[in-house]
């Protein structure tokens, strides 16, 4: 057993490193409470922007091309994916399950319809997005800072803008966004999202992925079941848009605003999710110091006992031989 001295030593770093990530947490607990606002307070907005741009797309579908953000191109060789990750770690397995989420889809979209090998390219926003290039190889286009705690949709513009120039330009065939969908405090889960072309076939997935995370009734399968039939009634209705002046000056304006605007929530929906991630991380090594340094202080009070044990018993050898 170490000496009392050593033991001690211990109990003190132990305790500090505790202050550290007691602070660290509380931290985290206010940035996550105002990260939380801002994603409820944005999400039904964002939610019926993405509803108007699918209704959009329908329309365009059924009376021709209007506009290329609403077109599916034949082939699909070059994928973008804007991959959302943290600038710093200490946050659990948040940047690591989204990193994953992102090899898996693109391992599972690896080749076309037609059996070409499709190239994959990654748009970094926050610094451990890198690991996408140190830990898998991909190609990496661009890097973008990421702000903790996002105030406006200006922050996401530029990103946004290099997508859409890149689509409209034939540089990618297909855009994604992988981010960390906020559940709950104890709960997020890594998400893709197809932004661009809108694709009509993924609306009930994102309807019922929306309903699904609702925080205020949590993954209740009898609310998403009602949601869903409602959905499915609402699908037969058929939507009319008149465009004044001209479709073509609307749908230049709209669609890359609606686009902005589901780029910014996933970017609010990322922040919550770091932020919860790092607290229940900064709580759990509050939790395991305080635990350790319990420990440390019974092997303290052993130690301390034991030589307390033996200065009595040399004393009493010392009396003894006096005798």
């Amino acid at each position: 057993m170490p000496s009392a001295k050593v033991i001690k030593t211990r109990i003190k770093s132990v305790n500090n490193t505790k202050k550290i990530t007691k602070a660290m947490e509380m931290v985290a607990a206010a940035k996550m409470r105002r990260s939380v606002e801002a994603v409820l307070r944005t999400r039904t907005y964002a939610n019926l922007s993405w509803t108007t741009v699918i209704n959009l797309s329908k329309a365009v579908g059924a009376a021709g091309s209007l506009h290329p953000l609403l077109t599916k191109k034949e082939k699909v060789r070059k994928v973008a994916i804007i991959l959302l990750t943290s600038n710093r770690g200490l946050c659990g397995g948040f940047n690591s399950a989204i990193l994953k989420k992102t090899h898996d889809s693109v391992v599972k979209h690896e080749k076309n319809k037609d059996g070409e090998k499709i190239e994959t390219e990654i748009i970094v926003v926050g610094k451990k997005g890198m690991g996408a290039y140190s830990r898998y190889g991909y190609k990496v286009i661009a890097e973008f800072p990421k702000v903790d705690i996002a105030s406006e949709a200006l922050e996401i513009r530029p990103i946004a803008s290099m997508a859409v120039s890149g689509y409209l330009e034939g540089r990618f065939d297909k855009v994604m966004v992988a981010f960390t969908d906020f559940v709950s405090a104890s709960s997020q889960a890594p998400r893709i999202k197809q932004l661009l072309p809108v694709d009509v076939v993924a609306e009930k997935d994102h309807y019922l992925g929306v309903v699904g995370r609702d925080t205020r009734v949590g993954l209740d399968q009898e609310y998403v079941k009602k949601k869903e039939e409602k959905y499915l009634k609402e699908k037969k209705d058929s939507y009319t848009f008149t465009f004044e002046p001209s479709p073509k000056e609307v749908l230049d304006d709209m669609v890359p605003r609606l686009i902005e605007i589901q780029l910014f929530q996933a970017l609010l929906e990322s922040n919550a999710s770091e932020h919860s991630a790092r607290m229940t991380a900064m709580h759990q090594a509050s939790e395991s110091a305080k635990d350790l340094a319990d420990r440390l202080q019974l092997y303290y009070n052993k130690a301390r006992q034991a030589a307390i044990t033996n200065e009595i018993a040399e004393i009493s050898a010392g009396a003894n031989a006096l005798k």
